[in-house]
């Protein structure tokens, strides 16, 4: 007789459960969403620069340099709003997550299509912000003053923040993606200044005095929705 017990009608162990999984197939789409946008961003920065010009505008050191770290910038800006448009159940919240992921998307890929016909990487390989070298327009802007390149960009989430940011829910995500959101729009503005002011070429000026209009009319906007939840905003890093 055996001396092993029967277990035929033991219950096996329940599965664990997925984690998130309907958000998690949002976020797929989301990603094929975003890559045509950036596409089509690509794709109409250098036909609208070719239709603008008979003979192509040469770009400054500000033109490339804003287009180099502009497009970081928003990459951050569009990995956020994935997160909340996937994530939030707020209508407000969503719908203001979908209007930075659709717009900031097609930007950074009208910038990186401009690289691309200038022949320049689409990363500065030394570095952040060494294009602002003119000091009185830092003092304008509000900008902390510094020499050449720097490491990380003002308003930009740190690693552990994304991370927060990934595995919040409810009202604690909208809360934090809105108080991300603020501080990196407020972040951004002094270069888009900068580039409005100082880039030579008109597509630059131009895309620049768009993006100064619509990221303040949204940081107008989280700091009420914050301001209505009675949230503070976050200090600048």
């Amino acid at each position: 007789m055996s001396d092993v017990p029967d277990r035929s009608s033991e219950p096996e162990p329940a599965a664990e459960p997925a984690q998130h999984p309907r958000r998690n197939q949002r976020q797929v789409v989301l990603m094929l969403g975003i890559v045509g946008v950036l596409l089509a961003g690509f794709l109409g920065g250098l036909l609208v620069s070719n239709a603008m010009h008979t003979k192509p505008e040469t770009p400054g050191t500000v033109d490339v340099g804003f287009s180099q770290d502009m497009s970081v910038h928003h990459a951050q800006a569009v990995q956020m709003s994935g997160i909340a448009l996937s994530g939030s159940t707020d209508p407000a919240v969503k719908r203001l997550a979908y209007d930075i992921l659709t717009t900031q998307a097609n930007q950074a890929g009208r910038m990186q299509g401009w690289l691309q016909q200038w022949s320049e990487p689409f990363i500065a390989p030394d570095g952040y912000m060494g294009w602002m070298t003119d000091m009185s327009a830092h003092e304008h802007t509000g900008t902390a003053m510094h020499m050449g390149p720097v490491q990380t960009m003002p308003g930009m989430a740190s690693d552990q923040e994304m991370s927060d940011l990934g595995k919040a829910t409810g009202t604690a995500l909208d809360t934090l993606f809105l108080q991300l959101m603020l501080r990196h729009h407020q972040g951004g503005m002094p270069m888009i200044q900068y580039a409005e002011q100082r880039a030579d070429t008109d597509a630059v000026r131009t895309l620049a005095q768009s993006m100064a209009k619509t990221q303040q009319s949204e940081a107008d906007l989280m700091t009420q929705m914050l301001a209505e939840r009675k949230v503070s905003p976050l200090p600048m890093n």
